[in-house]
């Protein structure tokens, strides 16, 4: 008998405290003071020191341009250049040409993306040559 009124009380006592875990947790996270950044809300400008405007031009930039040219190019390449928008085409006909329409359908839908994605490289272009010109001049 002294058991099962123990197990009771010792069972008793654990829900009660996950209960009020659960209370005080719900309790500290509703009222959490950090507003969360939304869509209208605008963010300031990064300010870069000399040192680091000079490593990001030196550096950086360089890298981010050249990869930018050589995705351009992969994706301009011919049909034996893999990952080519004519890569894909031909790996299209090769697919429907043995029955595989589903698969065919797939790879031109892919074409069709890596293709728009030329648009959105130069776009970038635009940019990266613009950030160069606008930050990356010598210091007379």
């Amino acid at each position: 008998m002294r058991r099962s009124v123990r197990g009771a009380i010792a069972a008793g006592t654990s829900a009660v405290v996950l209960v009020g875990g659960l209370v005080a947790s719900t309790t500290i996270a509703a009222a959490d003071p950090t507003p969360k950044p939304s869509a209208s809300t605008s963010y300031k400008p990064v300010t870069l020191s000399p040192e680091e405007s000079q490593k990001l031009c030196a550096d950086r930039l360089p890298k981010m341009i050249a990869r930018r040219d050589k995705l351009a190019q992969r994706i301009n390449g011919g049909a034996d250049v893999k990952g080519s928008v004519a890569w894909i085409k031909a790996r299209a006909a090769k697919q429907k040409a043995n029955g595989h329409e589903k698969a065919a359908a797939q790879l031109e839908k892919r074409a069709e993306r890596r293709s728009e994605r030329l648009k959105q490289l130069g776009t970038v272009k635009t940019k990266l040559e613009a950030f160069k010109t606008e930050h990356c001049q010598a210091v007379k």
